[in-house]
């Protein structure tokens, strides 16, 4: 991965430079464009306005997000703050706008029913209207709408329908900076997936690797969508979330190729980052003449067939040892771990 590549913003510092800028323009009838803010680490950026609309009793500006060099889905989006007065003594008050979702399942940081804006951006926003409020004589008693274009669509795109979040995106960020291709956003997302489940009292989850396996967990065990979690590559993450915060059952499904890396140890299973170890593969395996063949094969998924044709279930094989990584990882937490083996097809090739 090149070291040029270039960071960009979090929805919550573009909805808190926003915020500032909105309500400067409530108070002084100016927009301060560019808008600087000051993030959780020091550091301070300054922000362009897209767009701003100044009424008698309400201020509205809007930033278009940049993610920097990583894949966001929120990248270019436009997100807005409109800032009215509020009653006297009630502090800043947050509501959700056009895209911006709402809580409907306990086990986030958030209360049900409340906007899908998150602590740390909560705190930067109250930090900057006061500050704001003080610079140009305000009392800071303010309610904040925070909204995303076609956020309602972005979202669909990513955990928040799964986690209860409903109606469009989180407004997210803990340093207000984004980490390009950063593991961060994906694990913090496995997290509250075990939170949102064990708040909802399951007592089964299913880490799977990715669409197929999801459909091939759901089917064998009878899963709710909620109680699915989007391992992707992050079986470490999943494991060692759940050693701190046990479910009681866990189920680990995946195709051959990314399971034999967690069978052989692996926690990350990102190409990039493991790699598929045939001669491990073929360890597995009792007939040397097999083995040697297994140790020939292209793929993971070549081995599978090579062994399937000679009646060996190299899927069992592959599974119990994924089995004993995961149960190695939980160290002895109190949950059962059950793996299921799939092929391309999402044929269920091994079980442990």
């Amino acid at each position: 991965m090149s070291k040029n590549l270039r960071f960009g913003w979090t929805t919550g510092a573009c909805a808190t430079a926003a915020t500032a800028a909105a309500y400067a323009a409530l108070l002084t009838g100016e927009f301060p464009d560019p808008v600087r803010i000051v993030l959780p680490k020091g550091q301070t950026p300054s922000f362009a306005l897209a767009r701003e609309d100044l009424g008698p009793d309400r201020a509205f500006a809007a930033i278009v997000k940049d993610a920097g060099d990583d894949p966001d889905v929120t990248h270019g989006a436009l997100v807005g703050a409109a800032v009215r007065h509020g009653a006297p003594g009630s502090g800043v008050v947050f509501e959700a706008g056009p895209g911006v979702g709402t809580v409907t399942k306990p086990g986030l940081p958030l209360a049900v029913g409340e906007p899908a804006i998150n602590p740390v951006p909560r705190q930067m926003m109250r930090e900057h209207v006061a500050q704001v409020a003080a610079e140009h004589g305000g009392s800071g008693d303010v309610v904040v709408t925070i909204s995303v274009e076609h956020g309602e669509e972005l979202a669909r795109r990513t955990w928040n329908p799964r986690l209860g979040i409903l109606g469009g995106l989180s407004i997210l960020g803990t340093t207000g900076i984004v980490v390009p291709y950063s593991c961060s956003a994906w694990i913090d997302s496995i997290r509250r997936g075990i939170d949102v489940a064990r708040a909802q009292g399951y007592r089964h989850v299913a880490g799977c690797t990715g669409s197929t396996s999801e459909k091939v967990a759901a089917a064998v065990h009878g899963l709710p969508e909620d109680a699915l979690l989007d391992m992707g590559d992050f079986a470490g993450a999943v494991l060692k979330y759940l050693r701190r915060h046990p479910v009681p059952r866990l189920t680990v499904a995946g195709g051959v190729g990314k399971l034999s890396k967690l069978a052989d140890g692996h926690l990350d299973l990102h190409s990039g980052r493991s790699q598929v170890n045939l001669g491990f593969l073929a360890s597995l395996v009792d007939n040397p003449a097999l083995a040697s063949a297994v140790r020939e094969a292209n793929t993971a998924l070549g081995a599978l067939q090579v062994c399937q044709a000679a009646g060996v279930p190299l899927g069992d094989l592959v599974a119990v040892r994924a089995k004993a990584t995961a149960d190695d990882v939980l160290r002895g937490a109190p949950v059962t771990v059950d793996v299921i083996v799939i092929d391309r097809a999402g044929t269920v090739v091994g079980r442990a």
